[in-house]
């Protein structure tokens, strides 16, 4: 047998492993970097957040991805280019990481890489009938691999779509399995760029679970503040509270057909850019209204969709138990919103889990690399997009 799978047979074997889960999302302030000690598999995963930092990114980097994110045209030999750059750098953070942690590379059993998104193309926003589902995240696992010396899984996202998934969410395989809760139905919200949530009921039935995006959640507000504010996002929501809903402007960026379409569903800043915005802008004649008024309108349309959402599997009086997480619930005034949205519901953060909301999407690719190596795929049912698969590509070292 080969040195290499020997090795990795071995390390699958072991009583605990340490996983390194890193995420990187459409929001790029950074690589989130989460050492985890996990044992067993399936309903008796046991993980614990042993270190969590996010490796920040410099403006230049995060500028070389912006050149080819979410665009339908760009320079191919930058795309190429950036696929090895990316993972070099990733790689960087990560053996930085482990220093300043006081931990030799060799510790650690595993790194579960999500990649950087440039592009998400379901079928329901190409349109495309000739052409399948398509995402495409960049940072190769090999490049990880070999600059740490440590087993790899990437590209998670592909199986998903072989199997006729749309390549997301795929929180619903690790909140099935960390969150679950016997005669408790919850909601893990998730409010990253896009907003997605899982529905975990309380009955425990795999066959009733599922996960999906429901609609911007920071996108639009960061893409805003970035090209008006040069801030990166609207810290503490401080720029939308001095302004004022404009309602005729909210009316008109709820009108999509993505909202209309079933759950599950996947979206991206493909749909949800500052072009929308302008659509909208100009479809209610509010082009030149105040800056801060259109941070609290865009404000207020992440919060509506995330509740109109929840009301779709709730009811209008919802008495859901949310838990959030992501970049989101650190902006006061959209969970102002999304509580008077739904005044029934009770709100949580994973914290109250026992897992840092901040390193929960790196956390979450973790436990989908332990099912891979040591578990074996969920029935989730003969359901669209959730389909009974492991996910992500093995890159060995050497």
């Amino acid at each position: 047998m080969n040195t290499q799978i020997q090795n990795l047979y071995n390390k699958a074997q072991k009583e605990q492993r340490l996983i390194i889960g890193l995420m990187s999302g459409t929001s790029m302030d950074g690589l989130d970097i989460a050492l985890c000690a996990v044992s067993g598999s399936g309903a008796e995963t046991d993980i614990k957040i042993l270190q969590f930092k996010t490796g920040e990114y410099t403006d230049d980097f995060r500028a070389k991805i912006k050149a080819i994110f979410s665009k339908k045209q760009v320079d191919l030999e930058l795309v190429c280019l950036m696929n090895e750059h990316i993972a070099n750098t990733h790689a960087s953070l990560i053996n930085n990481a482990l220093k300043e942690w006081g931990y030799q590379n060799d510790q650690v059993d595993f790194i579960a890489s999500h990649g950087q998104t440039i592009f998400h193309a379901p079928q329901s926003l190409h349109k495309l009938t000739d052409y399948p589902n398509g995402t495409l995240q960049i940072g190769d696992g090999d490049h990880i691999a070999v600059k740490t010396g440590i087993i790899t899984l990437s590209d998670f996202r592909q199986k998903h779509l072989a199997a006729g998934g749309e390549g997301a969410p795929l929180a619903v395989y690790g909140d099935y399995l960390i969150f679950s809760q016997k005669d408790e139905d919850r909601v893990m919200l998730n409010i990253g760029g896009i907003a997605n949530f899982t529905y975990l009921p309380g009955n425990l039935n795999a066959a009733e679970i599922f996960s999906t995006d429901v609609g911007p959640g920071n996108t639009l507000m960061d893409q805003f503040m970035q090209q008006h504010y040069n801030q990166f996002y609207d810290k503490n929501g401080a720029v939308a509270k001095t302004g004022i809903l404009n309602k005729a402007l909210l009316n008109e960026l709820l009108k999509c057909d993505f909202f209309d379409v079933a759950f599950p569903k996947t979206t991206g800043p493909e749909l949800f850019n500052l072009a929308y915005l302008k659509d909208a802008q100009i479809r209610s004649a509010t082009e030149n209204i105040h800056l801060e008024d259109v941070m609290a309108t865009l404000c207020h349309f992440s919060a509506q969709t995330i509740a109109e959402a929840i009301k779709r599997c709730f009811g209008n009086e919802a008495k859901a138990q949310v838990f959030m997480s992501g970049g989101g619930m650190h902006n006061p005034l959209l969970v102002e919103l999304l509580k008077a949205n739904l005044p029934y519901s009770n709100f949580f953060t994973t914290d109250d889990l026992k897992i840092n909301p901040d390193a929960k999407e790196a956390v979450l690719f973790a436990v989908l690399a332990n099912e891979t190596l040591c578990g074996k795929p969920i029935d989730f049912g003969n359901r669209q997009g959730v389909p009974s698969v492991c996910m992500g590509k093995i890159s060995l070292p050497a």
